[in-house]
C-alpha cells in the first residue's frame, strides 16, 4: 500500500482512539459506552482488541 511502517500509529496518535472519538463526539450529547454494547468486553460490551499477529 506504500504506507510507512509507523503509519497506523500516527493515526491514532493525532485522531486518538475508539474510546477518545467516541467521547469527544458523543458524550457531548449525552450519550454514553457504559452498559452498552460499545463499552469494552470487560464492561459487559462487544468492544475487544483482536490480536495483531
Amino acid at each position: 500500500m506504500g504506507l510507512s511502517a509507523d503509519a497506523f500509529y500516527n493515526v491514532i496518535k493525532q485522531v486518538g482512539n475508539y474510546d477518545e472519538i467516541f467521547s469527544r463526539n458523543l458524550n457531548p450529547l449525552n450519550i454514553f459506552r457504559d452498559g452498552t454494547y460499545n463499552a469494552q468486553w470487560y464492561d459487559g460490551g462487544l468492544i475487544y482488541a483482536p490480536p495483531a499477529r
